[in-house]
């Protein structure tokens, strides 16, 4: 009952959240500190995943692919899979665990030592002090973070293909331009976006709804981890079931 209780009042954050970006009621200086933290620290971790998946994915596609005679297949299989689906689903997770679970702690940790009614005391609204600046620091920072992931994890599937398997560097880049098109990137970015709200706002919302000293910080940390990823999970079904309906483009391209 308690989860539902916080999965409620996170919904009523989120409502909240987007009236003060219509209206911009944005603190600006946390803003430019959460850019830092979503974005800057998250940069090597996020790169680090996207390569070292996207190799161990094209081993995986290579050596198949070259034993079914689709060697024209490779580039376009694994940009389909990076871009669509890998690289935003993904970098969601590393900062659903390293920046959704700070925002839970940092905020929760507020709430229990009553800086949060401090900051009401002095007639400073906590949504917007503290929930704003982190919602659009990961609206923003989470699809830039996204796009490098997909380049950099192109560039490692190419190394694999090309010094591994002997693909040629046209092969790879030809058929990934032929099967890739704009709504691709366009719709990760959607997706990365979408995440990116429901990270921040789960986390916030865990941190504000906390309760129990030390140990309902750590709990709520831990809380708001899992309950991103299961968002993660579940909207990224929904949105690829809205996103990629009808006949695949590699079958229209005659691929």
């Amino acid at each position: 009952m308690e989860w539902f209780n916080r999965a409620f009042a996170a919904l009523l954050l989120l409502g909240q959240v987007l009236s003060r970006l219509v209206r911009l009621r944005i603190h600006w200086r946390n803003t430019l500190e959460q850019f830092a933290l979503v974005g800057n620290e998250s940069v090597v971790i996020a790169v680090v995943t996207a390569i070292f998946v996207s190799m161990v994915f094209s081993v995986q596609v290579t050596r198949e692919f070259i034993a079914f005679g689709a060697s024209s297949a490779i580039g376009g299989v694994l940009a389909i899979a990076l871009v669509r689906e890998l690289a935003p689903v993904l970098t969601a997770v590393i900062l659903a665990g390293r920046v959704g679970s700070a925002f839970a702690a940092e905020i929760g940790t507020m709430r229990v030592t009553e800086q949060i009614d401090a900051l009401q005391v002095l007639q400073t609204d906590p949504i917007d002090y503290l929930v704003v600046p982190r919602v659009l620091a990961c609206l923003v920072m989470l699809p830039v973070l996204t796009v490098l992931a997909e380049v950099t994890g192109l560039m490692g599937g190419l190394f694999i293909t090309t010094q591994v398997y002997g693909l040629t560097v046209d092969l790879y880049i030809d058929s990934a331009q032929r099967l890739l098109d704009t709504w691709d990137l366009v719709s990760s970015v959607i997706k990365a976006a979408t995440f990116g709200v429901l990270i921040a706002v789960i986390g916030s919302s865990w941190g504000m709804t906390t309760d129990g000293g030390a140990k309902g910080v750590g709990r709520s940390a831990t809380t708001a981890v899992v309950t991103s990823l299961m968002a993660i999970f579940v909207v990224n079904f929904f949105l690829s079931l809205v996103m990629f309906q009808g006949q695949g483009q590699a079958f229209q391209k005659g691929f």
